[in-house]
């Protein structure tokens, strides 16, 4: 019996020797290697594109030499298309198409332009931007048997507000420093702006104003 049980204590000291070490006389328990998962690289493509609905204001002095005459003022809807591509956090170039839709009544606008879009992301999903650039508007105007189309190239600008639906932020890190702040990642968002199209100080004055809001994808 005595040897029995010097036999297990000799195979117990030899299983604690196997699995621990010794320093200075004292037990050290091993340590385990951290395991550190490695990051997935996200790298989006700067580039989005978006479609939505347009809504038209429109304003005509049909005669500047009887000002006291009202204005005419019209409304219209329709759909607006934008792609654009983002250079970094604070700048992005944006071209736009719109056309208003339905059998109007007064006017039909079509709008094409080519902006600057200076940007800034004032929250994690939020963005604020400006828009400046260069449009080509086109309104025909039919008025009972009369009708006439006002053409016009020149400066054009606006604002808005974007918004980021995604819910990508454990997917891995993004390769430039600016993704997934604001509305600049890989996701769908939101948007709404006002923007100018032109004002015409010719022989009939023309104010057209528009306001935009609509679904993106950021590649």
């Amino acid at each position: 019996m005595k040897y029995v049980k010097q036999t297990l204590l000799s195979l117990t000291a030899v299983a604690v020797l196997s699995t621990a070490t010794f320093a200075g006389g004292k037990y050290v328990a091993p340590v385990e290697a951290e395991v550190v998962p490695i990051p997935v690289v996200i790298n989006p493509i700067p580039l989005y594109v978006g479609v939505g609905l347009v809504a038209t204001f429109i304003q005509r002095d049909p005669c500047p030499c009887t000002p006291n005459d009202p204005d005419i003022k019209d409304h219209r809807y329709g759909i607006v298309t934008r792609v654009g591509a983002d250079y970094n956090q604070y700048i992005g170039l944006e071209g736009r198409y719109l056309k208003t839709l339905g059998n109007d009544t007064f006017s039909t606008i079509e709008h094409y332009g080519l902006y600057l879009k200076p940007q800034y992301h004032v929250a994690d999903k939020v963005n604020v931007y400006a828009l400046l650039g260069y449009g080509r508007t086109k309104i025909d105007y039919t008025n009972g048997k009369m009708s006439s189309t006002l053409k016009k190239n020149g400066f054009s600008y606006g604002a808005g507000i974007e918004y980021d639906l995604s819910a990508d932020k454990n997917l891995g890190e993004y390769s430039r420093g600016f993704d997934g702040q604001g509305n600049q990642e890989k996701s769908w968002g939101l948007w709404i702006d006002f923007q100018h199209l032109l004002s015409n100080a010719g022989i009939t004055h023309t104010d057209s104003n528009i306001i935009t809001v609509g679904i993106t994808y950021d590649f």
